[in-house]
């Protein structure tokens, strides 16, 4: 199993949704960084369940705890390990399911894969709680990434066939926050609201797709030909349980432009090369040409849901039906886009070390 993501920013992520705790190691992080529990807790925070009849019943408590690389509120350098304990664990449903897989989750694949000997209560390594971890790393990436004036956020912009209409990044940084659903647009967030609440009222649910943006890029980031920009942003949200597209800028309505309309035109604003169009996403044969960074992510709906699916008992081998019990996200879009946020500071985190843009001591 690889939990490592990064090179010289690597973040190495352990623990289950119903073990003893979920958490992350940031190894490569410079030294003399301010670092409190309570600069790490407000992302922690703004993941959590966001509203009844949206997000899951189970309430966690992410109480994050520092365990090394701080001291003295700064960093030492040394590997940071970074926890949350898991309090509010309930593993009867999926006891009396253990042997009937839910579909559109990796239960049957990950048994096949690891001879039966997953965790398999709440989805083990495979549910979005370990995504908790990331979002810690994430919270220092960011951290880091506000000493060179990068700034990364993440929006809903879509819930089933709920479109928001396109707003100017300052009403995305003044609205995200005002609402469950983290919409710029409040009245559609309004709307998806009620298409969540109907999903979930029939036993079912949702997706959506979320805009990642990151802003202030500095020219260069990128290690082409394995290792590109977007190919590295990527390789981070596709590690995002639920996620099943990423595409930048433009991303695949380039097959219906000419090269006239999907070129991005060079021009010059303050002494600076910029674009005029960013139908490239702030992303230039694998580096980043200092434009906004823009990409969008595919979530698919909450496999888990009460309505009645056939599957197959893996021990007796036989046909069967599954209605899922337990506490899931009737959406998890929401939530996912304080995931987004992360694991783009992290990408970008990296590649600026790589690029020598963050000094190995921050002073």
């Amino acid at each position: 199993m690889s939990s490592s993501l990064g090179k010289l920013f690597m973040v190495t992520s352990f623990g289950e949704s119903h073990g003893r705790c979920v958490g992350v190691v940031i190894d490569g992080c410079p030294a003399g960084l301010p670092l409190a529990e309570t600069d790490i807790q407000k992302e922690v925070d703004r993941r959590r369940p966001a509203a009844a009849g949206i997000s899951t019943p189970r309430q966690e408590e992410d109480k994050v705890e520092i365990l090394s690389g701080v001291f003295n509120g700064r960093t030492t350098g040394a590997p940071i390990c970074l926890l949350v304990w898991n309090k509010d664990v309930d593993s009867s449903a999926y006891d009396e399911m253990r042997w009937l897989p839910r579909p559109g989750h990796a239960d049957f694949t990950a048994f096949v894969k690891y001879g039966g000997f997953n965790d398999y209560r709440g989805g083990g390594r495979f549910s979005g709680r370990v995504t908790v971890g990331w979002v810690m790393a994430g919270a220092a990436a960011r951290k880091l990434l506000s000493t060179i004036n990068v700034e990364v956020l993440a929006h809903t912009v879509a819930i089933g066939s709920v479109s928001a209409e396109a707003k100017a990044i300052d009403e995305v940084r003044q609205n995200v926050d005002r609402n469950p659903l983290r919409c710029a647009d409040l009245k559609a967030a309004e709307e998806m609201v009620r298409v969540i609440g109907k999903a979930r009222g029939e036993g079912d649910s949702v997706g959506g797709t979320i805009e990642g943006l990151a802003l202030n890029v500095p020219i260069g980031l990128g290690e082409p030909v394995f290792a590109t920009l977007e190919g590295e942003l990527a390789r981070a949200l596709f590690a995002i349980p639920a996620v099943k597209g990423v595409e930048f800028g433009a991303g695949s309505d380039v097959t219906k432009m000419r090269g006239s309309e999907n070129n991005d035109p060079f021009a010059t604003r303050d002494g600076k090369i910029v674009t005029l169009t960013n139908n490239a996403g702030g992303i230039l044969g694998g580096i980043s040409n200092g434009m906004p960074i823009v990409v969008r992510v595919a979530v698919k709906p909450t496999p888990s849901i009460s309505r009645e699916q056939p599957t197959v008992n893996m021990q007796t081998m036989t046909e069967a039906t599954l209605s899922v019990k337990g506490r899931h996200d009737a959406c998890i879009v929401p939530r996912a886009a304080v995931v987004v946020e992360a694991m783009m500071a992290v990408t970008l985190c990296d590649f600026a070390l790589r690029a020598g843009l963050i000094p190995g001591v921050i002073k």
